[in-house]
C-alpha cells in the first residue's frame, strides 16, 4: 500500500514462461514455413519422359487421403506441442505457477480496463496492520476488483487466529472495504517452557510474547489456556488474593495452584475453590497470612490448612522449641 490505500505494484517471474515461449516460437516457425512453401514460385517443368501413372492406392490409406481435411498436420503438430508443454508443466511442478500466471494475466487485463483496486478501507483492526490484513487476505498489487473473490478473501481472513469475523465488500470500479472483528489478547500461556499469547477461548494468537503483552496474567500447564477464563474470573472476586498473584498453574488438569509475587504458593483443592479463596482473603486480612515467613499453603484437604515454613523460620522455630523444652525441664527439676 502507498499511503492513502494504493496497492503497490509487484511482478514475479514464472518458471512456466519459458515453456509457453517455446510453444509460441515453434508455432510461428511452423506457420512461416508453410507460408514460404505456399508463396515460393513454381519451377518450370523440364521435358521428361512420361512415366507410368501409379495405380491408385486402396484401403485405409486411400480413405485417409481422401477424407482427411487439409492442414490437419499443422493442427496435430500444434496439439502435440501444447500437450508437451502441459506435460512439462505438470511433471515440473509448475501447476500453481501456471494458474498464478493465468490469474495475473486476467487481472492485468481487468486493471487496464479500469478495475484496478485504488482505495482500500479497513476498519476494526487493533493489533494487525493494514499491510498484514491485505497479505492475509491475499490482496496484492496485481489484484483487480473485477476478479477478486470476496468470499475467498473472507475465509482467508477468518483462518487467522487474531480475526474472529470479517466482512469483505467490493464497490465498483475501484474500492475495496474490509471490516474485521479482532480477538482480544487475554493471557500468557506457558507450556513446556514456551510462552504464547492466548485469547479467552484458549486460541493461540501469538507463539511468542511481545513487550506489549507482558502485563497479561500468566497461566501455566496443559489445559490451562482453555480453563483460565473461568478461574481468573473467580479469582477476581477476591482482590485480597488476586492483587498479589503472579501466576496460576493448572495441576494434572484438575486443580489450581496460585503463585504470589512473594514466592508463596497456594495449593487449592479441586472442589469448592471459592470457599478456599474466601478463607485465604480473611486470614490475610486479619492475620497478615501472606506476609509471614512461609513458602506454601496447602488447602487440598477439606478439613485442614497446612503451611510450610521457610528454612530460616523452621530453624528459628526449632531453636525456640528446644529452648522451651529445656526451660520446662529445669522447672521440673527444681
Amino acid at each position: 500500500m502507498h499511503g492513502g490505500g494504493r496497492l503497490a505494484k509487484s511482478s514475479r517471474l514464472s518458471g512456466i514462461q519459458s515453456d509457453l515461449k517455446a510453444v509460441a516460437v515453434a508455432a510461428v516457425a511452423l506457420l512461416r514455413h508453410r507460408m514460404a512453401r505456399r508463396n515460393r514460385p513454381q519451377p518450370q517443368p523440364r521435358p521428361t519422359r512420361r512415366l507410368a501413372r501409379p495405380e491408385p492406392q486402396r484401403g485405409i490409406i486411400a480413405l485417409l487421403e481422401k477424407y482427411t481435411p487439409r492442414r490437419i498436420g499443422v493442427v496435430a503438430t500444434m496439439l502435440i506441442l501444447l500437450g508437451s508443454a502441459g506435460l512439462g508443466i505438470v511433471k515440473g511442478g509448475h501447476v500453481d505457477e501456471f494458474v498464478q500466471g493465468v490469474d495475473d494475466a486476467r487481472n492485468a487485463v481487468a486493471n487496464i480496463a479500469g478495475f484496478r483496486i485504488e482505495q482500500v478501507a479497513i476498519s476494526g483492526r487493533k493489533q494487525l496492520t493494514q499491510d498484514e490484513i491485505l497479505a492475509i487476505g491475499g490482496v496484492t498489487g496485481r489484484s483487480s476488483l473485477l476478479f477478486l473473490d470476496a468470499a475467498a478473501v473472507r475465509d482467508k481472513l477468518k483462518a487467522n487466529p487474531w480475526i474472529a469475523d470479517a466482512t469483505v465488500l467490493k464497490f465498483y470500479p475501484s474500492e475495496l472495504q474490509i471490516d474485521i472483528v479482532e480477538r482480544t489478547a487475554f493471557a500468557r500461556w506457558q507450556l513446556d517452557g514456551r510462552t504464547s499469547v492466548i485469547a479467552e477461548d484458549g486460541a493461540v494468537l501469538e507463539p511468542y510474547v511481545a513487550r506489549r503483552f507482558l502485563s497479561l496474567p500468566l497461566v501455566v500447564g496443559k489445559g490451562a489456556g482453555e480453563r483460565a477464563k473461568d478461574f481468573l474470573a473467580l479469582l477476581a472476586r477476591y482482590p485480597q488474593v488476586q492483587s498479589q498473584t503472579r501466576a496460576v498453574a493448572l495441576v494434572g488438569e484438575r486443580r489450581w495452584n496460585v503463585w504470589l509475587s512473594s514466592g508463596l504458593v497456594i495449593r487449592l483443592p479441586e472442589h469448592e475453590v471459592g470457599n478456599s479463596l474466601a478463607m485465604l482473603s480473611k486470614l490475610d486480612q486479619d492475620d497478615k497470612l501472606f506476609s509471614r515467613d512461609i513458602t506454601a499453603i496447602d488447602m487440598r484437604l477439606p478439613d485442614r490448612l497446612t503451611v510450610r515454613l521457610s528454612d530460616n523460620a523452621a530453624k528459628a522455630r526449632e531453636e525456640q522449641f528446644s529452648k522451651d523444652k529445656k526451660s520446662k525441664k529445669k522447672a521440673g527439676d527444681a
